[in-house]
C-alpha cells in the first residue's frame, strides 16, 4: 500500500518501521486508525516531492482552531526541517485525509501572531513540542492548512 510512498531526498532518513506500520494501517483503514496513534489525533498529509515530483504521505499529528488544521514543522532538536515541510516551499497545494475525510488544501506558515495563538493549541495535542522548542534556538514554525471544503 505504500508503494507510491517517495521519500524524496536520499540525505533523509527513510521513517522506522513503526512510522511506515502505523501509515499502512492508516492507509488501509482509510483513515480511521490514525486518531489513536501515539495517544495523538494523526492526519495523513500529501505533499509533492521537490525532488522527485511524486505523492509524498506522512502521518503529522494535528490541532484544529478557526477551521484550519496545524501542523508543527519539527524535527525535534535538529537543525533542519523535517522534510514535508520543506516540500511544502514549493507546492503549497497539499490534500489532507482526517479520519475518513479526504480533502484539498492550501498550506502556509502561521504568522507571528498566529504562531503565538496556535502554539498553546499544538502543545496540548502533544506536550513533546514544548521540550523540541526547548531544543533550539530557532522558532518552529507551525503550518496552517486552509481546507478547500468547497470542493
Amino acid at each position: 500500500m505504500t508503494s507510491d510512498i517517495d521519500w524524496d531526498h536520499p540525505a533523509d532518513p527513510k521513517p522506522g518501521s513503526w512510522q511506515l506500520d502505523h501509515l499502512r494501517r492508516y492507509v488501509a483503514s482509510d483513515g480511521a486508525d490514525g486518531h489513536a496513534w501515539r495517544g495523538t489525533r494523526t492526519l495523513l498529509l500529501t505533499t509533492v516531492g521537490r525532488v522527485s515530483g511524486r505523492p509524498v504521505r506522512t502521518p503529522l499529528i494535528y490541532g484544529e482552531a478557526d477551521g484550519r488544521y496545524l501542523l508543527v514543522a519539527s524535527k525535534g532538536g535538529a537543525p533542519e526541517h523535517p522534510l514535508w515541510y520543506r516540500n511544502l516551499t514549493a507546492h503549497p497545494e497539499v490534500r489532507i485525509q482526517v479520519g475518513p475525510e479526504v480533502m484539498q488544501g492550501t498550506a502556509r506558515t502561521a504568522t507571528a501572531e498566529e504562531q503565538r495563538a496556535y502554539w498553546p493549541v499544538m502543545v496540548g495535542e502533544w506536550p513533546a513540542y514544548d521540550e523540541y522548542q526547548a531544543q533550539t534556538d530557532r522558532a518552529i514554525p507551525i503550518v496552517v492548512i486552509e481546507p478547500d471544503r468547497a470542493g
